[in-house]
């Protein structure tokens, strides 16, 4: 079990076997990716930069007829150019299409940065992380003959950035794209992320605005309204939050793009403490796209919260079987662990770390979740390490809250609470209604022996979601139920 209330490392090993030095090993492949991009280009131009693309598993077969087959991949050509949701069997289609052009016409940089856009949106949904590499050889080799004004591929690059974690060339690659073309609104989402990632809250809030002030069609307009959801919740705005993404989803012109917003819809209930709301959010998302695993993972969070426990692994199983993320693993090793089933939360830990390594060689950012993990499971010294290398990086609320618990786990609460505030205080930048967040905070105030607000904040953790953990959760009831009532008020003197 994992102990939450002392500081002894969890029941799993360090999740790196031999680990490097926070983002050594980030960039490192970025410099030989430029080397091979470089000297491809001098050895022979741009047809060397190219590698076919051969699927590890059968794509589901498009529509029957020549007609049906021109008709999806228009339609997911428009949904990858406007940064829309696209059903995975489409991009598939149109990933094979844009293969094919580009080899029969190499010179065609708007073909080269569609492939590289589809490439990072596959890659979200299937969790291949080849396909990053796929797409940063696609749109660098978009840029390269067509530098200036490429704002598809410039947008593209800062989506692949984002992907990656890799928030300040997300920045960069986004800000250029904005020059390129300022009324492009698909930047804007990108931009957006970036600035969250790098803590630029009001930068964020800038963009959102100019993205809501742009004229859109009708088409686009839903994932405005998502974005805009997106932004609300970071800023604690439930109410407009669920409105916004409730009105996306009811005006979605695809199944996919409607099951990406139902299940936006889902964790915001999810997070507002309501697994029943959440897993009909949930299962009518995975209805629409059973391929929408982020929708399969929320119905393992909420069917575990409701007692069905059984449903709640299989739901988990087969989110990890469409989308094995490190994410998802670790949550559902953390089931595990909660019901005393040993042996398969081990399994589940040797899995997630794998699931690591393999995303570390494609170049992402796992500072954050290595950290996380460490901090509970691990060495919590090594999380504090990589943290405070992520914070000062990109010092986004996520990471504030990760390193305010991991200083705690080390037995540095001082200094613990200065982030566990710029995590949980709105003045400060914390202004999303986090239970995990609220936790933390309460923790380790209780260790400072502060504990009228330590009781608030463990209070606000239930209050908020009282399932928000299957560990945390029972150890926020049983510390609170430590400190006791608030004491009464002594009465003024007569």
């Amino acid at each position: 079990m994992c102990a939450l209330d002392n500081r002894q490392p969890g029941p799993a090993a360090s999740l790196l076997v031999d680990p490097e030095p926070p983002r050594r090993r980030r960039r490192v492949l970025r410099r030989l990716l430029v080397v091979t991009l470089a000297g491809g280009a001098a050895a022979g131009g741009v047809q060397l930069l190219w590698h076919p693309y051969e699927p590890h598993r059968s794509p589901r077969p498009p529509a029957a007829g020549p007609q049906a087959h021109r008709q999806v991949s228009a339609q997911v050509l428009t949904a990858v150019v406007n940064g829309l949701p696209a059903a995975l069997p489409d991009l598939t289609t149109l990933i094979g299409e844009r293969e094919t052009r580009v080899r029969a016409q190499p010179k065609d940089a708007r073909a080269w940065a569609v492939l590289g856009a589809a490439y990072v949106e596959r890659a979200g949904r299937t969790a291949d992380t080849a396909d990053y590499s796929k797409a940063e050889r696609a749109l660098q080799t978009s840029l390269h003959l067509a530098a200036k004004g490429n704002a598809e591929a410039l947008g593209a690059m800062a989506a692949l950035a984002n992907a990656r974690r890799d928030f300040p060339e997300a920045k960069r690659f986004g800000e250029d794209a904005l020059k390129a073309a300022p009324k492009r609104w698909s930047t804007y989402p990108a931009l957006i992320d970036a600035y969250n990632g790098l803590g630029d809250y009001k930068a964020a809030r800038a963009a959102l605005d100019k993205l809501t002030a742009l004229k859109v069609g009708a088409d686009v307009k839903p994932a405005v309204m998502a974005r805009a959801s997106a932004v609300y919740r970071d800023r604690g705005w439930r109410e407009d939050a669920g409105a916004q993404v409730t009105d996306a989803a009811a005006a979605a012109q695809t199944p996919a793009e409607q099951a990406a917003y139902l299940s936006q819809a889902g964790q915001l209930a999810w997070e507002r403490g309501d697994p029943e709301d959440a897993l009909r959010h949930f299962q009518a998302a995975v209805r629409l796209d059973p391929d929408e695993s982020a929708a399969r993972a929320g119905q393992g969070r909420a069917l575990a919260a409701l007692g069905r426990t059984q449903d709640a692994l299989t739901a988990y199983q087969g989110a990890l079987g469409h989308r094995p993320t490190p994410r998802v693993a670790l949550e559902l090793a953390e089931l595990y662990e909660s019901l005393g089933m040993a042996r398969e939360a081990h399994a589940q830990y040797q899995l997630l770390q794998a699931q690591v390594q393999k995303e570390l060689e494609a170049g992402i950012d796992d500072d954050l979740l290595i950290g996380q993990y460490e901090a509970d499971h691990g060495d919590a010294q090594e999380a504090v390490q990589r943290l405070t290398a992520e914070w000062e990086l990109q010092p986004g609320i996520e990471v504030a809250d990760a390193l305010g618990w991991a200083l705690h786990r080390s037995g540095d609460d001082k200094e613990a609470l200065r982030y566990a505030s710029v995590a949980t205080d709105s003045t400060k930048g914390g202004g999303v209604r986090s239970a995990l967040y609220a936790f933390h905070r309460g923790m380790i105030e209780r260790d400072l022996e502060l504990d009228a607000p330590a009781r608030r904040h463990l209070q606000d953790a239930l209050r908020i979601n009282p399932y928000f953990s299957p560990l945390q959760a029972p150890a926020a009831r049983t510390a609170l139920a430590t400190l006791g009532q608030e004491p009464p008020e002594e009465p003024l003197p007569g």
